[in-house]
């Protein structure tokens, strides 16, 4: 179950103690507006801006590239830098999307890019950040509902971009943006279902 956590708000004992967390008396209390998960004993922060992990996996585009360094766009406060070696066997043009993942961050603000992929054609939306973990869904259960009913490509950056490639987009999309939105409700998973299934029924007969 996921109840609404404010920051100041006492949290339980058992959480993981994590950035979204501080303590004082011996007490837990969250830093952040957010969704307690009580089954992985962790906050799910639902406002604030995208601060780099390392390991995480981000959507970016090339905006620049100078000799095996390319600088790429993460549409955050600092930048994306990506550098190849010889033995990558990696090329990248200027407006090239991809998906990558943090092998470093340097002061808040460079965040070192590895383990480039080249994402061909589609389109890229974006969103908060922090509403991420809910595009997502618990074991992935969420965005893999959408690109199912859709049968669309979704590939989801824990910087709030997310590249999608199908017939569809325009119906992931709308389930996309319904999550951002109502990401603080319960019963999300089986609202954004059957929506998904009423729309593909509509965007089906539209097509007949």
């Amino acid at each position: 179950m996921r109840n609404i956590i404010l920051p100041g708000m006492l949290a339980p004992n058992e959480i993981e103690k994590t950035e979204n967390v501080y303590i004082e008396n011996n007490k837990i209390y969250s830093k952040v507006v957010g969704l307690y998960d009580d089954e992985k004993k962790t906050i799910i922060q639902l406002e604030g801006n995208w601060i780099p992990k390392i390991d995480e996996s981000v959507v970016g585009i090339i905006t620049s590239s100078k000799g095996n360094v390319y600088e790429v766009e993460l549409f955050f406060f600092g930048r994306g830098l990506l550098i190849s070696n010889k033995y990558d066997n990696i090329r990248f043009n200027v407006g090239d999307v991809i998906s990558a993942s943090v092998k470093d961050v340097e002061d808040y603000k460079t965040v070192i890019l590895w383990n480039p992929k080249a994402l061909r054609g589609g389109t890229i939306i974006q969103v908060k950040a922090t509403k991420v973990p809910r595009i997502v869904g618990r074991s992935n259960t969420m965005v893999e509902q959408i690109a199912q009913l859709t049968a669309c490509n979704i590939v989801v950056g824990t910087n709030g971009i997310i590249w999608l490639r199908g017939d569809a987009i325009s119906v992931a999309t709308e389930a996309i943006r319904k999550i951002e939105n109502e990401a603080h409700t319960t019963g999300l998973t089986e609202r954004i279902k059957v929506m998904l299934e009423e729309e593909m029924l509509k965007l089906n007969s539209i097509k007949q």
